[in-house]
């Protein structure tokens, strides 16, 4: 579904990636992790059309992923659920969620995909009324992922989901990441929590100063132990 070749791409002059190789096969959960500065961000802005890269190629079902606006990736089905969860605090919950589906097209019947987000995230439900920016960080992350849920994403990608969240909704927010894969939702997750990431993915790719320093399968990767000293802490 995905595929990432000879990327290399930064801001202002400073290169953050330099070749990066990365594929994702339909219905995977892959994880990439790295400590802080990797380019792990980076990687999710370019893929969604953020951030131009200098050289490389991003293929998206075949097409040439570069060529597309941000908006037409979207558009597409690549959905990113940027880190900082970035809601728009002044609105509401329920106007948040909806924000989501902006790019489908206006004859679509979006109720059974509102019921399906409010479902896996029971809480928003409970604050539909509620101004967005009064919720604790974990329910602004749920409300942050169930509007990226709204555009009906073939690929979505999360980018530091447990970031700054108590234990408890981490697990309700992994918990929910379990339930979209398995709608058949392919999903490329960038965590901190690398034990956490790798528990949940079926492969992974390590990302340290810019370069894909490890990959294989998630299970493999928790057990190596060069990665469990350099990434894992453990």
């Amino acid at each position: 579904m995905l595929a990432i070749k000879g990327l290399v791409a930064g801001y202002g002059g400073a290169t953050v990636l330099h070749g990066v190789d990365i594929t994702i096969s339909a219905g995977e959960l892959v994880a990439v992790i790295g400590p802080n500065g990797a380019g792990k961000s980076t990687l999710l802005r370019a893929i969604s059309g953020l951030v131009r890269p200098v050289q490389g190629s991003i293929q998206f079902d075949g097409h040439d992923l570069l060529a597309w606006e941000p908006d037409q990736v979207v558009r597409h089905g690549l959905v990113h659920v940027p880190e900082g969860r970035m809601v728009l605090g002044r609105m509401t919950v329920r106007e948040n969620i909806m924000l989501g589906a902006y790019a489908r097209p206006r004859s679509a019947d979006l109720s059974s995909d509102l019921a399906y987000v409010l479902d896996l995230f029971p809480r928003l439900a409970e604050r539909l009324s509620q101004v967005a920016g009064t919720l604790s960080g974990g329910e602004q992350q749920m409300l942050a992922i169930a509007r990226g849920l709204m555009g009906s994403p073939r690929l979505l990608m999360l980018d530091e989901p447990s970031l700054g969240i108590a234990p408890l909704l981490v697990e309700k927010i992994f918990s929910a990441v379990e339930q979209i894969r398995t709608k058949g939702v392919t999903i490329l997750l960038v965590e901190q929590n690398a034990v956490r990431a790798l528990s949940a993915a079926a492969r992974a790719y390590v990302l340290d100063l810019g370069r894909v320093t490890a990959e294989g399968a998630a299970a493999s990767l928790l057990v190596d132990e060069r990665v469990r000293q350099a990434y894992l802490g453990i």
